[in-house]
């Protein structure tokens, strides 16, 4: 990590502001249980001393009664203090472990998708998930240890000081020596903890990749080479869990050392006493029972001190990911969102991600009601405007207006409520086909749906047995890749916003299918200010614009015709995929040889006359 690891005061501090403090009546209950429960531990050490000295020795047959009943006592009060205390921390347990997930997912989903390029999934699943759990398997440990073990070691420490200091004093001969090992036993804890937490997040991205790579893993025979990367993973995880293991246990055995010191010196120095004379049996049981009383809290509370240390682990990753600010946001005084048909302007927009500049002082307009088209190599910027009209990102220079409203201007969700955005990836839920074309909405009803479903899925709907509530798998797997777009254009089609935003619709289909999706988005388009990026020109002759991008510029723009009559980079396009009325590349082919054919300016077309050259002979 680049900073310094947060302290435990920190560490908590946060933890209890945010989500321990809303559950502090039930954590002041348990917190009594745990005090009687640990009281009955010092009480057990008490009633050892008239248990041998009235009974035993003394052979009192009416201390008998009490002393039996008052065992008796204790135990039940013991029992039902423990049930009771175990109940309500699992109710503050699970209630501050669903908080903080809650709360996680709630910022998480918020943020950019540049914060999203940085955690990848698999990450993110291992903080919301397993560092909660590794933070909420504590509570029993540090909640109960602070609570019932700490009353437990000061009531046994409190008999066996009333029956000798001196034998106390003794007991506890090495406590000091052992502080500084123990320190050093924390900081090594916590070290290793942290190795571990970042090396499960390594293992459920590889586990993310993998199971979502599974088609090109098994194409490109890559079995074996996936599995040795995660085996080599996984040994290092396996690695760092048994070195902080090997911490936690050594600082309860180092615990077990300082009582086996102290207890030996104890009963040479206290075994003379009773010898002499000068102590009876029932105080030296008294006070060995409540030395022996005392090792298992002892223990537990050493223990505590390496749990924390790997929790505390786990706990700064997740602060990390919930303190990370959310930089999209609304504005503290929203405009309202333009109403009808608006236009999109982009006025000298600049926008670079790191180093790589994208958009160089872009100036583009997207006529209201009518649909403007965006054609270039891949990299031209094109994606990048859809990003930047829906503000998954922000320019650093320039405006963007819809209906002459800046978008930074609009509170999010009126912003992206002015749009229904199609892409060729059509990313469905692993939910049923009825959840994933209303997504959660309720007021809808049901001849609203069946036009939908009448425009774009009824041709293949009676094919599936369970009709709308059949599950689409995950990813929309259950689905045809024509079927999954037609499902999203429903959705679009649902939404009925006035600006509608197509990226490469049609590029991952077939003939067929493209054909009949196409028809569909034609129609969806209809009286909406379309912008549509696309590498079939076949799909955009109809465009009332069209506007060629060349590294992050327009380039040039016009209808197809104006474009083929000016020449240029779309006739270029143009000819390459229309040789002979038949369709040779398109420009998704064409970007994958920019890199090497480029050798012009930005706006010239020499490139693509050689690319020409060279796929045409």
């Amino acid at each position: 990590m680049s900073q310094p690891p947060k302290s435990s005061r920190e560490l908590l501090s946060w933890l209890w502001q945010g989500y321990l403090r809303h559950y502090i009546g039930i954590l002041g209950i348990a917190v009594i249980f745990m005090i009687l429960e640990g009281a009955t531990v010092g009480a057990l050490g008490y009633m050892m001393q008239p248990m041998f000295d009235l009974v035993f020795v003394n052979g009192n047959t009416t201390a008998l009664g009490w002393v039996s009943f008052a065992f008796l006592m204790i135990f039940v009060m013991r029992g039902v203090s423990s049930v009771t205390q175990k109940v309500l921390l699992s109710k503050v347990q699970q209630s501050s472990a669903a908080h903080l997930r809650k709360d996680m997912l709630a910022r998480l989903i918020r943020q950019d998708p540049a914060f999203h390029q940085v955690h990848p999934p698999g990450l993110l699943i291992q903080r919301v998930q397993t560092d909660v759990n590794a933070i909420n398997a504590v509570w029993t440990s540090v909640i109960t240890g602070a609570g019932r073990d700490l009353i437990s070691l000061f009531a046994v420490l409190g008999v066996a000081v009333s029956i000798d200091w001196r034998w106390t004093a003794v007991m506890l001969i090495a406590v000091p020596i052992l502080l500084l090992p123990i320190s050093v036993l924390q900081r090594y804890v916590r070290k290793q903890a942290t190795q571990a937490r970042d090396l499960g997040a390594a293992l459920a991205t590889r586990l993310d990749e993998v199971f979502h790579g599974m088609v090109p893993i098994k194409l490109n025979s890559l079995e074996d080479y996936q599995t040795g990367r995660f085996n080599a993973h996984t040994d290092r995880f396996v690695k760092a869990e048994v070195k902080a293991a090997l911490g936690t246990s050594s600082i309860s055995g180092i615990t077990d050392i300082m009582a086996g010191v102290g207890f030996m010196a104890v009963l040479l120095y206290g075994g003379n006493e009773i010898i002499a004379g000068e102590k009876t049996v029932g105080q030296f049981m008294s006070f060995f029972t409540s030395i022996g009383l005392s090792f298992e809290p002892m223990r537990r509370l050493a223990a505590i001190s390496g749990i924390w240390q790997a929790a505390a682990a786990a706990l700064e990753r997740v602060k990390e990911l919930v303190d990370a600010p959310i930089l999209l946001v609304s504005p503290d005084d929203p405009k309202p969102a333009p109403e009808g048909q608006p236009d999109v302007l982009l006025r000298d927009v600049k926008l670079s991600y790191g180093e790589a500049e994208v958009l160089r002082g872009l100036t583009l307009e997207a006529a209201a009601g009518q649909t403007t088209a965006l054609v270039g190599a891949s990299g031209a910027g094109k994606s990048t405007i859809f990003n930047l009209l829906t503000r998954l990102a922000d320019p650093q220079e320039g405006t963007v207006e819809i209906g002459g409203v800046a978008v930074k201007d609009m509170a999010l969700g009126d912003l992206r409520e002015l749009f229904s955005v199609v892409s060729q990836e059509a990313l469905l839920f692993d939910e049923t086909l009825r959840e994933n074309i209303l997504l959660g909405r309720t007021d809808v009803s049901d001849e609203r749906l069946q036009e939908v479903l009448d425009a774009h899925v009824s041709d293949f709907l009676p094919k599936l047995e369970q009709g709308l509530e059949t599950p689409v798998g995950p990813r929309g797997s259950a689905l045809s890749g024509g079927q999954r777009q037609r499902v999203v254009i429903a959705r679009a089609l649902l939404r009925d916003t006035p600006i509608l935003l197509l990226d490469e619709a049609t590029s991952a289909l077939d003939t067929k299918s493209e054909k009949v999706v196409q028809q569909a988005l034609d129609r969806l388009s209809g009286g909406r200010t379309t912008i549509v990026i696309a590498h079939r020109l076949s799909t955009i002759r109809n465009a009332g614009k069209i506007v060629v991008m060349d590294r992050g510029l327009v380039a040039d723009q016009g209808t197809h015709e104006e474009l083929l009559e000016r020449g240029g980079i779309y006739a270029d396009l143009y000819r390459l995929q229309f040789q002979d009325g038949k369709t040779l590349v398109d420009t998704a082919g064409l970007a994958a040889q920019a890199p090497v054919l480029a050798s012009t300016e930005p706006g010239q077309s020499g490139w693509f006359r050689r690319l020409a050259r060279k796929l045409l002979g």
